[in-house]
């Protein structure tokens, strides 16, 4: 910090608020800490009585705050993402389109580990929609050493992209409700459309439902009729208990699913199965996504449309942040549901 004549200040930064009283009509903030003075501002200042400012000297081994934070947001930045211009020092990373929100937790805590800079985000793998709020940036002193921004860059660069938004694909999605009782109309069908509802409001459409008995035999042949048709995604309902009668998982199985996980720690969802058959993945959805308004199904089959393969380790991870509490309203996805460290 340094005092220097207010024409030489041009391109320099104030060190402090500066004050402009006009006598019964304003007084108050003219010129915010922070500000980098520009050759318009020194008539003003020298107006107002400013003949000699307080101001942080800068070179090329110094940033202001407005350009750290540009930077560091430029670093992480990854596809699906815009960001805001710089205000008070924090430049903010928003959704530029809907999709599931992908974050390296590893970059993200190897960037706040570098001193007096931040990086703050949502949790990952949780969809969301444009102009969503997904990060904030900013460094805490007025003035940062350049080469702890050249450190999120290196980081940024080893790690791209620290921050993404991945793109829902539109997939044609079969479904297949298991159970005696709806096949034989003793009941009506309750999860067509309750699933159609949620598969529409993730841009993608039902290509066909099928009912089955319980069979073993019936869940395979539509299986194998619904990827013959087209399906890209498989979605069997009911029969997901380890009752003797629920044959869905048996089903899937013999229909050439290799199984990646039966049971999930997640409620409600538990008695979930994921299985592929080739490229394709195949969802054994329990009863609970009939009566929850938000289950395991919101948690997964983004993910899915947004082009990830499931691991078991993917399931594993939801057990932090994997029971619902039930609120009422929902306020899924603003709550901690599924949302582990």
């Amino acid at each position: 910090m340094k005092v220097i004549p207010v024409q030489e200040a041009e391109g320099m930064v104030l060190c402090h608020d500066i004050t402009e009283i006009i006598p019964g009509e304003f007084k108050g903030r003219a010129f915010k800490k922070g500000h980098i003075v520009c050759h318009e501002d020194i008539p003003k200042l020298l107006k107002i009585g400013k003949e000699h400012l307080y101001v942080w000297e800068m070179d090329q081994t110094r940033l202001h705050e407005n350009d750290a934070a540009v930077r560091i947001a430029q670093a992480v930045a990854g596809s699906g993402i815009v960001l805001t211009e710089p205000v008070n020092g924090k430049v903010e990373l928003k959704a530029h389109k809907k999709g599931i929100l992908k974050i390296n937790i590893s970059a993200l805590e190897a960037i706040n580990d570098i001193d007096e800079v931040i990086l703050a985000s949502m949790h990952s793998n949780q969809l969301v929609t444009t102009d969503t709020v997904l990060a904030g940036c900013r460094v805490v002193p007025l003035v940062i050493d350049a080469d702890k921004i050249r450190q999120v860059e290196d980081i940024g660069q080893s790690f791209f992209p620290v921050i993404q938004v991945k793109t829902l694909q539109p997939l044609k999605v079969g479904i297949i409700t298991t159970g005696s009782e709806v096949y034989h109309g003793l009941i009506k069908d309750g999860f067509g459309p309750v699933l159609r509802k949620k598969i529409e409001e993730l841009d993608s459409h039902v290509l066909r439902q099928v009912l089955v008995d319980d069979s073993i035999t019936m869940i395979v042949e539509k299986i194998r009729s619904l990827i013959h048709e087209g399906a890209q995604l498989i979605i069997a309902t009911g029969g997901m208990s380890v009752d003797p009668d629920d044959v869905t998982p048996a089903g899937i199985r013999a229909a050439g699913g290799s199984v990646v996980a039966y049971g999930a720690p997640v409620l409600p969802g538990s008695m979930f199965m994921l299985a592929y058959i080739g490229d394709i993945p195949v969802i054994g959805l329990p009863g609970c996504a009939l009566y929850n308004q938000t289950t395991i199904f919101d948690l997964i089959v983004p993910r899915i449309l947004a082009g990830e393969r499931i691991s078991r380790k993917d399931i594993t991870r939801l057990a932090h942040g994997g029971l619902c509490a039930g609120c009422n309203p929902c306020r899924y996805p603003n709550c901690t549901f599924g949302k582990g460290s």
